[in-house]
């Protein structure tokens, strides 16, 4: 089956949707612009409830359907990122510094589409949960959502989301059981010396060298600590120290970012990362200080419903466009704080080529919303049948 004709039929008014949401982005918790649009599209369509302001600007709508039964979550989120705009589009940011660079005001349209055919057919038993959510990019919203009781308060049994995926055919899906996104953790090390001339190095005690040594060891944590069959990345992105050729710093800053899947693997490389740090520091003889943050948990589907979601993204775009055993990514993803409270699963969407996510010129391909659509509404219907 492909995309529902009653969706297909307001493609039209969903680009519009999603365009206006582009020329707005909003960033973190701040979402209260895109979540009034959200709330005055929803009116509209006649949902049954409207929540709003949970995790501070987020929403969530209930659809009752023809009979009594459990209920299904579907998330989109919200917010945008702080970077300039760069495609020239008609539908550009028109707010300086700030662009939808990851495809959430899509994933917004894609869920308020399938809102507005769920609420005119209401061909399901039980009820749908549609939750808009702010503050994926860093803020944890979907976190805060579930410490607010989302899930609990509105009955939430299982929870859905799809992510758009750049570079990939138009309308194709990938997902997988288990694993599908890592968790992210940064550690942050400050070293401490003793600054000088550059001419004198042996009356000093060089921050620089021993931060280099820091950074060249933590690297020998994915060579030599852990088993190699396990998913480990640790890239240091930052180094900071010193004002001029001549002079040997004080202090030096670096950081890296962590990825892994297995919770043994993550505690390992916090207590050796610790471990180096101190060391290298003593052999050195200057002083550190690590602060190590961990950020958001493995994005872990459920096998049954990735396989169940992987049916329906079938019906939706045929046997050919969906791969479901789609090889894990390195990326983190906020959802996985709901997946950790509900069983559910997370799929990527293709939206074709063109540049990639959280790049100054990325854009959402419109031509993908009525997919995404379709497949939230199918995956509502098949999943909880009328009748």
């Amino acid at each position: 089956m492909p995309v529902l004709n009653r969706i297909a039929a307001y493609a039209d008014e969903m680009k519009a949707w999603r365009r206006h949401l582009h020329q707005h982005p909003e960033l973190q918790f701040d979402c209260h612009e895109t979540a009034a649009f959200v709330t005055s599209r929803l009116r509209d369509f006649g949902v049954d409830e409207i929540h709003e302001g949970i995790a501070k600007s987020g929403v969530v709508a209930i659809i009752n359907g023809k009979q009594q039964g459990p209920t299904i979550g579907l998330r989109a989120d919200m917010d945008a990122l702080p970077m300039t705009e760069v495609t020239g589009l008609p539908h550009a940011s028109t707010v300086a510094g700030k662009m939808h660079a990851c495809g959430h005001d899509g994933h917004t349209t894609m869920l308020l589409g399938a809102a507005r055919y769920l609420a005119e057919t209401r061909n399901f038993a039980g009820r749908v949960a549609l939750i808009f959510q702010p503050a994926e990019e860093g803020g944890g919203g979907a976190g805060v959502m579930v410490k607010e009781g989302v899930l609990d308060r509105f009955g939430i049994e299982q929870v859905f989301a799809l992510h758009t995926s750049p570079n990939t055919p138009v309308g194709h899906f990938a997902t997988t059981t288990g694993p599908i996104m890592a968790a992210v953790d940064t550690a942050w090390v400050r070293i401490a010396g003793r600054g000088g001339h550059g001419a004198m190095p042996h009356e000093t005690a060089d921050p620089v060298v021993a931060a280099i040594a820091m950074i060249n060891a933590v690297q020998t944590i994915v060579s030599r600590n852990h088993m190699a069959t396990k998913d480990l990345v640790i890239s240091v992105t930052q180094i900071h120290a010193g004002t001029a050729d001549n002079v040997i710093p004080d202090e030096a800053w670096f950081c890296a970012t962590i990825r892994t899947f297995d919770k043994e693997v993550q505690a390992m490389v916090r207590r050796r990362f610790d471990e180096i740090v101190q060391g290298t520091a003593s052999a050195f003889g200057v002083t550190a200080t690590l602060d190590y943050q961990m950020g958001y948990p493995a994005t872990i589907n459920d096998p049954a419903r990735a396989a169940f979601a992987a049916e329906v993204a079938r019906e939706v775009s045929g046997p050919a466009a969906v791969e479901a055993d789609a090889t894990r990514a390195m990326g983190a993803e906020d959802f996985s704080y709901m997946l950790e409270a509900r069983p559910g699963a997370y799929l990527f969407i293709g939206q074709g080529d063109g540049p990639g996510l959280h790049h100054p010129g990325f854009d959402f391909n419109d031509e993908v919303a009525p997919v995404g659509a379709s497949f939230f509404a199918r995956l509502v219907e098949r999943a909880q049948p009328a009748g």
